[in-house]
């Protein structure tokens, strides 16, 4: 017969490592906050060339409604495609790299149970994919 993942692995070793990993995940993923300081006037990019100049999230979007107007009026119009999609880049890493990832107040304890539980049930489901040589 054969087992977990078409091996002669064991089944117990796949459900159990497969239960710890997932609840040792959810753990760890839940005791992360996630923040972020993004607004329309608050600073996206920052040019220290000029005297510390910023470009706001506002900054970019009169590009976009100036792409979006060029794109209306007429859709073959290159510079409005660039205009536009340039600025919603722009405005997407803008706010992706406005995000900070910080851990909540933890023991050690809560620590040490959070890495057994992930990476000890990924190293018994790795383990149940594994054939057993007899």
């Amino acid at each position: 017969m054969k087992g977990a993942g078409g091996s002669s692995g064991g089944i117990g070793h796949f459900f159990i490592g497969l239960i710890m990993m997932c609840g040792g995940f959810y753990m760890l993923l839940n005791a992360i906050s996630v923040t972020s300081n993004f607004g329309l006037s608050s600073r996206i990019y920052s040019v220290n060339a000029l005297g510390g100049f910023g470009v706001t999230g506002g900054m970019v979007m009169i590009p976009f409604i100036f792409g979006v107007g060029l794109m209306f009026y007429n859709s073959k119009n290159i510079l409005g495609w660039v205009l536009s999609l340039g600025s919603l880049t722009a405005l997407i890493f803008g706010v992706i790299s406005s995000v900070r990832f910080s851990m909540r107040t933890m023991t050690s304890f809560d620590l040490i149970v959070i890495i057994i539980l992930a990476f000890g049930g990924l190293g018994l489901f790795l383990r149940s994919l594994k054939s057993i040589d007899t």
